[in-house]
Formats: C-alpha cells, structure tokens, sequence
C-alpha cells in the first residue's frame, strides 16, 4: 500500500513538472498520507504534517525528520495551479504537528493583532510553533539569544498552547510580552 502510494506521489510530481517545465522535487522520505492521529508518534522519528491550501492533495503527510517546507508540499502532490509559492518559505524546517497552508494568488495576506500594530518584519504575526530563529528576531527587542531560548523552551516542552506561554521562557517578563503578545501566533 505504501509503495502504491509513493509511486502515486512520484506520478504526480513528473506530470506537474512536464506540463509546468519546472525541476522535479522529490521528498527526502517515501511519503504516505497518514491516518494516525496527530498526537502520535511517526515511525523512525519522523514528523506528521498537515499541508493545506494549494497544493493537489491536502491532508496530512508523514515525512522524515529534518525534512523542509518543499517536501510536504511535494509530498502533498506539489502546488496547485493557483498556489502563490513565491510566499512560502520552500526552505524552512517542518516541525511535528505543524500546519502548512500555501496561500492561493489573491489570497489575503494575514493581518496582525487587534492593535493593529505590524508583527513580524513583513507584518505578519510570527508563529511560535514554526518560527525559526531569524523569524523571532524580527519581534521588537527578541535578539539571538532570547530567539534561541525560545527554541529552547519549544524543543524541551513542545508546542506553545497559547502566546502567554512565552512568559514561561527565562528572560521574558511581563512587560516584554505585552509588547509580543500582539504580533505571536500559536
């Protein structure tokens, strides 16, 4: 069954690729479309991700650890016709549980907090769960060290449930994250 879904995988991207001319991307890992629940474990230390959006198979899809953003799109059976790729980040890491969603073109950008404030550097908010260092260090008066701390903290205790979990990370008082808590996401 794996296999007869893995060589599905694999038709799709060569037909995606001949009519858009474009390289083929294969994933770093045999991909099947999992009927696990998310709070399982992926055999072998892999990650679950559920990719959403424009891509020509949404679901969710069992990849190995360490894979990118260009593998679960690919393993989602690529990007749809309509997918704005040009705002997804095909380079960064994919964590366990995560929820990819490749916007369509036209699709609205997401807005930041109630305030209205910008978020992160492009004034999106900034998702706990996905950010990658770089990402936090475009929130006001995060620097390496704190965005490393963070990671820490995601890494040792999993998930962010809520923005007020950052209160958790050594070095972010009360002040610093009521000038966050409108810009993160969870």
């Amino acid at each position: 069954m794996v296999l007869l879904i893995a060589a599905a995988v694999v038709g799709v991207l060569v037909s995606a690729a001949a009519q858009g001319g474009g390289s083929v991307v294969t994933p770093s890992a045999v991909v099947s479309i999992a009927s696990a629940p998310p709070t399982s474990a992926t055999p072998g230390g892999g990650v679950l991700v559920h990719v959403t959006g424009a891509v020509r198979t949404p679901g969710l899809v069992s990849l190995a650890a360490g894979s990118r953003v260009v593998d679960a799109v690919a393993a989602a059976g690529g990007a749809a016709d309509d997918a704005d790729i040009a705002r997804v980040n095909l380079a960064r890491p994919v964590t366990d549980g995560e929820q990819l969603a490749v916007p369509r073109v036209g699709d609205p950008r997401p807005v930041a907090g109630a305030t209205g404030s910008p978020a992160g550097a492009n004034g999106a908010p900034v998702n706990l769960n996905t950010a990658t260092p770089a990402e936090l260090e475009t929130l006001p008066r995060i620097g390496p060290a704190l965005a490393q701390r963070i990671l820490d903290w995601r890494q040792a205790n999993g998930r962010f449930t809520q923005p007020s979990d950052l209160l958790k990370v050594s070095g972010i008082g009360q002040k610093l994250f009521d000038g966050l808590k409108d810009r993160v996401v969870v």
